[in-house]
């Protein structure tokens, strides 16, 4: 071989591979790609995952504080009730789950509710009135009818006051939708009816002692005492114009919802009443909600224990507990 051919024989060499150090390079480089594949595949699920729990982190902590800023700020418990010794299902606590959970005792579903007198903050029409002062008067709740809520029904309009599973079951003025009877507990801080739950169903006379506003004392500051009907909490001259306006939170499905009186005809039915309102959804994907009322210990407003479950569609799970007193940021 001339030394010109030998020197072009390995030229070749130089420049080029061989098959073998192809495919073993070939090799080593589909190795290298799969596994930087899987890293990549592994980094972006983490970061969904992580993402989707920050979601439904966000979501739920946006749903409670809706709930403990109503609670906190509100002067009245609504729902649930206090248990009661003749039911076999505990009314104090209330839960639901997503899929359903089977009803306790003698109920026939289980439904979370909780629900609030409308706190003073609400003035959704601008007037410079909170909305729950029905009669612009300066006042808040201090003339109920033996219908307490306005809305025609036992209890709260669609809602399952005691938790047996039925809905506006009895009688239009049965604020607690027990036993069909009305007006049996009025305000005055004593069990009246022994169910567990004090003043939770008014008569037209709130107080229940045959006066005009409070007996003996001038409630209105005109100057006179005890004038007008006995229905006249507070003296005004008007009766049973000043209801409870009641927020309630509820679970539909697996959608957890507020609604919201409103100072306006929403149904347009004429007037304005406790049917008219707004229903809003504040958390979806909810897998659990769970009210229970807490007596307080000295007597005084009780407390409520909120346990609020969100699941994502990607099975990313969040669960919030809070404790909240009834009025403790008033």
């Amino acid at each position: 071989m001339t030394g010109a051919a030998h020197e072009a024989r390995g030229n070749s060499r130089a420049a080029g591979f061989t098959l073998i150090e192809l495919l073993v390079t070939s090799t080593i480089a589909a190795l290298i790609f799969a596994g930087l594949g899987g890293v990549i595949r592994a980094s972006v699920e983490a970061k969904t995952a992580v993402e989707d729990r920050l979601a439904v982190m966000q979501d739920a902590q946006f749903a409670m504080e809706r709930m403990v800023r109503a609670v906190s700020n509100s002067r009245r418990l609504l729902l649930p009730l206090a248990d009661r010794a003749s039911t076999g299902w505990p009314e104090h606590i209330r839960e639901q789950t997503v899929p359903a959970s089977p009803p306790v005792g003698g109920s026939t579903l289980a439904t979370a509710v909780l629900a609030v007198t409308l706190p003073a903050y609400s003035d959704l029409d601008f007037d410079g009135f909170p909305d729950a002062d029905n009669d612009r008067d300066g006042l808040i709740d201090e003339d109920v009818g033996t219908d307490a809520v306005y809305d025609f029904e036992d209890g709260l309009y669609l809602i399952d006051d005691d938790g047996d599973g039925l809905v506006d079951e009895s009688i239009s003025s049965d604020d607690d939708e027990f036993g069909g009877f009305s007006g049996e507990d009025p305000l005055n801080g004593v069990d009246d009816d022994g169910d567990g739950s004090i003043d939770e169903d008014p008569p037209a006379d709130a107080n229940g002692d045959g006066c005009a506003g409070r007996c003996g004392v001038d409630d209105d500051g005109d100057g006179s005492i005890d004038e007008g009907s006995v229905a006249d909490d507070d003296e005004d001259g008007a009766a049973d114009e000043d209801y409870y306006d009641a927020v309630v939170f509820y679970l539909d499905v697996g959608t957890l919802r507020e609604r919201t009186p409103v100072p306006w005809d929403e149904t347009g039915a004429g007037g304005i009443t406790a049917r008219d309102f707004l229903t809003s959804a504040i958390a979806a994907g909810v897998t659990r909600v769970r009210f229970e009322r807490i007596p307080a210990s000295t007597g005084g407003l009780p407390l409520i224990d909120i346990t609020l479950e969100l699941t994502s569609a990607g099975g990313e799970s969040i669960s919030l507990n809070r404790r909240v007193r009834v009025g403790g940021a008033l």
